[in-house]
């Protein structure tokens, strides 16, 4: 009681997260059930009896019969070579690469929503006066930890020695910052982000501040080195996203074949596809707000819903259309382990010999490859989630469950005291009506808008190029 309620919870929270991962974690639980299955690569032995000839004597004992030349095994092409499969154990995934980051990454991804659900419940209910919304700082803490995950993927392509994934990703970082200064410019009655009244609010607030010393000029200079800033972590997101974009084309397009005879199951995946599309389309205010708000009925126009209840149910198709996604993680993995299947048949239409290693090493690699797979997948939606949640309480917007507050702005604080022996308690006061004024709702609202519009954006951009490559140029 006398650290307060969301102290209490966060630190349980915190202590879950670490005493109750070796024991149970979602993030394993999702990976390694039992329902995801493996190809395991053939042995030596294998191979040689598809081949029709006996398997090389060990290193000594051709040494004994006078053969030192150390050829590699090879094998036809054509061969009737057919994997087994096994199901992914924890034992087996706890000594793959970046599995660990992935098990602690989604795990704090979950306990962070678990925390933020609890401080919405207790804030409807309870309404504290003056208290910080620590649900807010673990939302933030998802969305820096989602950016870490990215960056340390593409860290990973760009030490790669080809250098096709870094000319890929540079590529698309001037594509999308081009894209993001586009976006910038569009006015709000198209594009209704609330950016712009954001930055008009926040100039009024600082204006009294600023004339007095002579400053207002800095004004716009901030504003443009604010809009610079945003395009410039734009282009970084854009860069980001695009192997997750291209590997989400790729599974999807895998996970279809798989489920050729189920027709709700491809109705599911296109819809966890088209995810970003309609997120997308949610902010477009002619096609989404205005026709809501003023739908052509004949000759007259109908109010479908009011403007509290659109934000309201743009904020609950967001967070249903993450979920939607997360229920199709298992058939996109799935369909990315068999890319392990595909590659014999597809190996066994070519002529010629090919190493053993080789067919060993390509199987190996699919499987070390699934905690970045999963990465890919996962970490669009987490980040999409936690903005889309951030949007809701620094917004001021509403579940439904009780009426919308509306963005009342500051006041402004009042000019620093003229005394030497000024209070430590005043100098607080000061500084903290000063970061209010900052930090609007109405700024809030428009930069959490613009961050989770832009992140289905690079999504729909990347997944459909990558529709368009895996389907036209990755077969020619």
């Amino acid at each position: 009681a006398v650290m307060g309620v969301q102290v209490v919870v966060t630190l349980l929270a915190a202590s879950l997260l670490q005493k109750m991962t070796p024991h149970f974690s979602f993030a394993r639980w999702l990976l390694c059930n039992g329902s995801l299955y493996r190809y395991k690569h053939p042995s030596d032995e294998e191979l040689c009896a598809l081949a029709g000839k006996q398997r090389p004597k060990a290193k000594r004992d051709r040494r004994m019969n006078g053969v030192v030349e150390d050829k590699p095994l090879s094998v036809p092409r054509d061969i009737d070579l057919h994997l087994d499969t096994s199901p992914i154990t924890a034992v087996d995934a706890l000594v793959l690469r970046y599995f660990l980051e992935y098990q602690w990454f989604v795990d704090f991804a979950v306990y962070s929503s678990v925390v933020y659900v609890f401080t919405e419940g207790y804030y409807s209910l309870a309404s504290p006066a003056r208290e910080t919304n620590l649900g807010v700082l673990w939302c933030l803490l998802s969305v820096l930890f989602s950016v870490k995950v990215f960056f340390m993927v593409m860290h990973h392509y760009f030490r790669s020695e080809e250098g096709g994934e870094r000319s890929v990703c540079l590529t698309f970082a001037f594509f999308f910052l081009l894209l993001a200064m586009v976006a910038l410019v569009i006015r709000e009655d198209l594009l209704e982000f609330g950016l712009e009244s954001g930055l008009a609010v926040v100039s009024t607030n600082l204006e009294p501040i600023l004339k007095p010393r002579g400053w207002e000029w800095t004004l716009p200079l901030a504003k443009l080195g604010f809009k610079l800033g945003l395009v410039a972590l734009c282009s970084f997101l854009g860069a980001c996203l695009t192997f997750p974009g291209l590997r989400l084309a790729q599974t999807h397009l895998d996970a279809l074949r798989m489920a050729a005879d189920k027709p709700l199951t491809q109705v599911l995946l296109h819809v966890g596809f088209l995810a970003p599309v309609l997120v997308v389309v949610m902010w477009i205010k002619p096609i989404s707000r205005d026709f809501l708000l003023h739908a052509p009925m004949g000759k007259d126009t109908v109010q479908i819903m009011s403007d509290c209840a659109y934000n309201t149910a743009r904020l609950w198709s967001i967070v249903g259309l993450c979920l939607l996604r997360l229920l199709s993680t298992r058939r996109h993995l799935q369909a990315y382990l068999g890319l392990a299947e595909r590659w014999v048949q597809q190996m066994r239409k070519e002529a010629g010999r090919i190493p053993a290693l080789e067919i060993q090493q390509k199987i190996t690699r699919i499987y070390c490859y699934v905690p970045v797979v999963t990465l890919q997948y996962l970490g669009p939606i987490v980040l999409t989630l936690h903005c889309t949640l951030l949007l809701k309480t620094l917004g001021h917007h509403s579940w439904g469950l009780y009426p919308e507050p509306p963005p009342v702005s500051p006041a402004v604080p009042p000019g620093p005291a003229s005394e030497d022996g000024e209070d430590v308690q005043v100098v607080v006061q000061q500084i903290t009506g000063i970061l209010d004024c900052i930090f609007t709702p109405q700024l809030l609202r428009g930069l959490f808008s613009f961050l989770t519009w832009w992140v289905a954006a690079c999504q729909v951009v990347t997944s459909l190029f990558g529709l368009y490559f895996h389907q036209y140029l990755a077969t020619s």
